[in-house]
């Protein structure tokens, strides 16, 4: 497991506060990677993933900034992939990758062109709707990035189509609205494989919000096993009052390891990197058998 970091806080330590899901301006995070990795200081992270969607382009200049400021934060290489499962937009996260490593490489650039091809069919379905100037208002927005339908919402609230990003997706961007437009993602399998090839560990990303009843999620976390999966999300900063609970529960009885993460995209007063962030008694930690390195990826 390779960590770009500093040489504190010291790996393993009790005190070590890690967030294992983050987002920049790589896709739809509002930071760009350098005030990333100052904010996770600031809120005392000690190892942070970045893990932005389908892109690892957000990686090389957090390291730098890591390096420039000798800041006491370890790094992890990480990227969330998109997935299609029975037909369930599933996301896995992946923790420890090698970023140039060729099968890493070729899926994701598969997934830029599934992505792109994908948002400019969003933005003429808009368009025949009257909105003109979509795509090209999520592109400007995406800021050289990974194009997401949060980039839609956040131009459909630029121009005054709706007062919220929540408003946007309701009445435009969810299943079976306007704009919405079916994805076709790699496999789970595909996900695992060039996670697997590139070094890492594939974790289940924030399992309780996929909208799948209990036999429907176990039935995930099973499938997710048997391809060979390492670990799931059990802690986030927002759960329901026994969901992280159920989800260490879960990860027993698949014999997954446990990941936790804030998916932070913004400051805001309820997602905060770190925050709420601990996992329950009796799981195996996704880090246990992380070591400390010293590299700086340039």
């Amino acid at each position: 497991m390779t960590l770009l970091a500093t040489e504190t806080p010291e790996l393993g330590s009790a005190f070590t506060l890690y967030d294992l899901h983050s987002h920049t301006t790589a896709s739809d995070g509002y930071l760009t990677p350098e005030a990333l990795v100052s904010r996770a200081v600031e809120m005392r992270v000690g190892v942070l993933a970045i893990t932005d969607h389908d892109t690892t382009d957000g990686l090389a200049r957090a390291a730098q900034a890591i390096a420039a400021q000798n800041l006491p934060l370890h790094l992890v290489n990480g990227v969330e992939i998109s997935t299609l499962w029975e037909n369930h937009e599933i996301h896995i996260v992946g923790l420890g990758i090698d970023p140039s490593h060729p099968a890493m490489v070729d899926l994701l650039a598969l997934q830029t062109s599934l992505r792109i091809e994908r948002a400019q069919e969003m933005g003429r379905r808009l368009e025949k709707a009257r909105i003109e100037g979509a795509w090209e208002g999520a592109l400007r927005l995406a800021q050289n990035g990974a194009v997401t339908r949060a980039h839609f919402a956040r131009y459909l609230v630029e121009i005054g189509k709706c007062d919220t990003i929540a408003q946007v997706f309701k009445k435009y961007l969810a299943k079976g609205k306007t704009g919405y437009v079916p994805p076709h993602w790699c496999t789970i399998e595909q996900a695992i494989a060039a996670i697997h090839q590139s070094g890492g560990q594939a974790v289940v990303a924030h399992p309780g919000r996929y909208d799948l009843s209990t036999k429907w999620l176990k039935r995930l976390l099973a499938y997710f096993a048997e391809q060979g999966g390492d670990a799931m999300e059990v802690a986030q900063c927002q759960q329901g009052p026994n969901e992280r609970t159920q989800l260490a529960a879960f990860a027993r009885d698949y014999n997954l390891l446990a990941s936790q993460g804030s998916d932070f995209h913004q400051p805001c007063s309820w997602i905060e990197l770190g925050r709420k962030l601990w996992l329950p008694a009796g799981v195996e930690p996704v880090w246990k058998d992380w070591t400390q390195t010293a590299t700086i990826t340039e």
